[in-house]
């Protein structure tokens, strides 16, 4: 079965939008997503972020949402906010197909690193990372502040 990768359209965010909801499930955090299309409409005509889209037949089976970021280490870098494949299309290249797209874009705007999280107990992604050779940390604690309410 063919999959193309694109950079994602704004027509494209509804089924993106609906990707990130069945991740937040599998991250067993569906109350913690609350952004709504509306917010990622307006962000992305303002250019928050951006996002590549893999497709079969005109369907999105396959997302990533990235947005420029800088180390301060290293320089421009890219940071993957969110990497979802349909569960029935895993283990068929598209992960693969989307990687490859990401860093040919991170390539092309001179960035010398990408940066994401993953969850430690997600193997399938962590499996999937370390394939593609890339750097899992364990030494690094995350830190956030919520600003949603003021």
């Amino acid at each position: 079965m063919e999959v193309t990768v694109r950079p994602a359209t704004k027509a494209d965010l509804p089924a993106i939008h609906a990707l990130v909801a069945e991740l937040a499930e599998y991250e067993r955090a569906p109350r913690e997503f609350v952004a709504t299309l509306t917010e990622y409409e307006n962000d992305f005509d303002a250019g928050f972020f951006d996002a590549l889209v893999a497709e079969h037949e005109g369907e999105v089976v396959g997302m990533m949402v990235w947005y420029r970021a800088y180390s301060t280490w290293k320089g421009r870098m890219l940071y993957l906010e969110d990497f979802v494949v349909r569960a029935e299309w895993r283990r068929r290249g598209v992960g693969e197909k989307l990687w490859d797209a990401l860093v040919a874009k991170a390539r092309a705007l001179g960035c010398k690193l990408i940066k994401w999280q993953v969850l430690d107990w997600n193997e399938p992604a962590i499996r999937f990372y370390e394939k593609i050779g890339a750097e899992i940390e364990k030494g690094w604690w995350n830190g956030k502040l919520f600003l949603v309410g003021e």
